[in-house]
């Protein structure tokens, strides 16, 4: 099985150089691995203490965060290599400060994961979430270096589990400690008679607190706002953004509202602006002469997380595509949250939903029914208000107990 493991690897390598020249993210993942091994060599020495971390993309990243940053606070004379699979990934976080190395992860053949595994030595590794290459656990394992999972996530119907999935089951034996989000990843685990788990919750909780301890006063956003309440799409894509449209259109005076959309390029910005029959802004030309504009378009990145500070509800964006984005920034503030329906795969969602701090909506009706129950009835909101916020800070410790283990 490792054989047909390795041959598939290779087959999806070509298969990305085949598509890349018509793919920009194909492109990246290619140039990106270019050279890895010397680039390796020039950033670790023989003797260094390094430790490395292995992330599919950026929101794995932030949930690596905390600990790699507990780590580096406590032992500051210790390495992180940092890894991604994902372009979305390394290339928003290459820059990261606390990492002495960061790349993409080179394809999982037997010999990347030898040379690689050789060069870097770690003192221990660490996947997050739900990374499984088997060439690399396999030569961490060989090699007695041991490798913890954290936030991770299990069901039942996935791989691992059915009647096939010996292979799969015996990478997870070759980990050291398996550091789960929830109770049914927990016992998922434990039927399948692994012992080397811990229930530790979700280590992204720990980083959105951290973010909003660390948010940035937006005065243009406090401007914008007034005495008002404000409304935020925060990463809101197109049936998103076309829902949202109809309702302020039909009642623009409810609220302030702002749109942060996930793709801000002029073609998608200009979309939205054609949804409006209200007077807008964009936040980069936001000055007196606007300020009777009952719409702000945020036009820049990095801004989102300090924005929702300034909310009375938000919407997060993603729910009619792949999935929800990050709702957890939001709620954290005291924040009634919505999304779409595609929500199901995403557990801080669905936690939300039973003790009433988010609402679904699959359409326009939907939607009008509940930001309408919520502007309407005060004490519903207060409910829903507490809700989000309670959930966020009755579940954050995870990195804690991690730090604690790895001591």
């Amino acid at each position: 099985m490792s054989t047909i493991y390795s041959l598939g690897i290779l087959i999806f390598t070509f298969l990305v150089y085949l598509v890349s020249p018509f793919n920009l993210k194909a492109r990246l993942w290619i140039r990106g691995r270019k050279g890895w091994l010397a680039a390796l060599k020039e950033k670790t020495r023989p003797g260094d203490k390094n430790i490395w971390f292995h992330c599919a993309s950026l929101g794995e990243f932030e949930q690596g965060r905390p600990v790699i940053e507990a780590i580096k606070k406590e032992q500051p004379d210790y390495k992180i290599i940092l890894t991604f699979f994902s372009p979305s990934g390394y290339e928003i976080r290459k820059d990261y400060k606390l990492a002495d190395y960061v790349a993409y992860l080179p394809a999982d053949t037997p010999v990347n994961a030898s040379r690689f595994i050789n060069q870097v030595n770690p003192v221990f590794a660490v996947f997050v979430k739900y990374e499984f290459w088997n060439n690399y656990i396999s030569a961490l394992h060989r090699n007695n270096i041991p490798l913890y999972l954290i936030s991770g996530v299990f069901r039942q119907g996935q791989h691992f589990f059915k009647w096939y999935g010996s292979f799969f089951r015996k990478m997870l034996g070759k980990f050291s400690h398996l550091f789960v989000q929830d109770q049914q990843s927990f016992d998922v685990l434990k039927d399948a008679g692994f012992t080397n788990t811990t229930l530790t919750g979700d280590t992204r909780l720990d980083r959105v607190v951290q973010i909003a301890a660390a948010a940035k006063s937006i005065p243009l956003l406090e401007k914008f706002r007034g005495n008002e309440k404000l409304f935020l799409a925060g990463s809101s894509w197109k049936q998103d953004e076309e829902i949202i449209a109809e309702y302020i259109n039909r009642y623009p005076g409810r609220m302030k509202w702002v749109f942060a959309p996930h793709e801000i390029d002029k073609p998608n910005i200009e979309r939205i602006e054609r949804l409006l029959r209200v007077k807008y802004a964009r936040f980069s030309e936001f000055d007196d002469n606007l300020s009777d504009a009952r719409i702000l378009i945020i036009d820049n990145i990095g801004m989102l997380s300090s924005a929702y500070r300034y909310a009375y509800l938000a919407a997060i964006g993603g729910g009619f595509g792949k999935g929800i984005h990050n709702i957890l920034e939001a709620a954290c503030w005291n924040i009634p949250v919505l999304f779409g329906p595609n929500h199901d795969k995403f557990r801080e969602a669905v936690a939300l939903l039973e003790l009433g701090g988010a609402k679904t909506f699959k359409n326009s009706g939907e939607f009008t029914g509940i930001l309408n129950m919520w502007i309407d009835d005060e004490n519903a909101y207060k409910l829903s208000a507490e809700a989000a916020g309670r959930y966020v800070r009755s579940n954050t410790g995870a990195t804690d107990i991690i730090i604690e283990a790895l001591r």
